[in-house]
């Protein structure tokens, strides 16, 4: 198992397993999806990475998404991360994340920040992310709808961490 850079081949399965995990409104992957669009159609582009965790068949089991925040120096959104829920406990999501965060090191960057609902279906992801280092900086009330907070979380990078 490895991880390495999108490619066309993967849209479909990576739409199956957005699906697949029953946390996302379709809203959500739809915003998931034309952001792997712009990956896969827009070579140019310098805003998203995209990279999946594969099997030996090379079929994608999860996927990360991030990219510079404009007009800061050195802080990078972490935009998505899903892991197929039938491999979720495999430490895929944590493999994921270390290799951003060795890829934002070496891009000189200093921080990552990930934004997150306070939906209870989201709960799994916030244990995640505090468990990986991360630490809740910012909360903004009913942002997303009434009774549905925007949670931001932050981690600083060190070389060597």
């Amino acid at each position: 198992m490895k991880i390495r850079p999108l490619v066309r081949e993967d849209r479909d399965r990576l739409r199956e397993i957005l699906l697949r995990t029953q946390v996302f409104y379709p809203e959500e992957i739809e915003v998931a999806m034309d952001l792997i669009d712009t990956v896969l159609n827009r070579s140019d582009q310098k805003d998203y990475e995209v990279y999946c965790f594969v099997d030996e068949k090379d079929l994608p089991l999860g996927y990360i998404c991030f990219g510079p925040i404009p007009m800061t120096r050195g802080a990078f959104d972490l935009y998505w991360i899903v892991v197929d829920p039938r491999y979720q406990g495999n430490r895929i999501g944590s493999r994921l994340l270390d290799f951003i965060e060795m890829k934002v090191r070496n891009l000189n960057g200093r921080m990552i920040l990930i934004d997150t609902s306070s939906l209870p279906s989201y709960e799994k992801a916030q244990r995640f992310y505090q468990g990986k280092g991360y630490q809740e900086v910012a909360r903004v009330p009913d942002f997303y709808w009434p009774g549905n907070d925007r949670i931001t979380y932050c981690k600083k990078l060190r070389n060597g961490d």
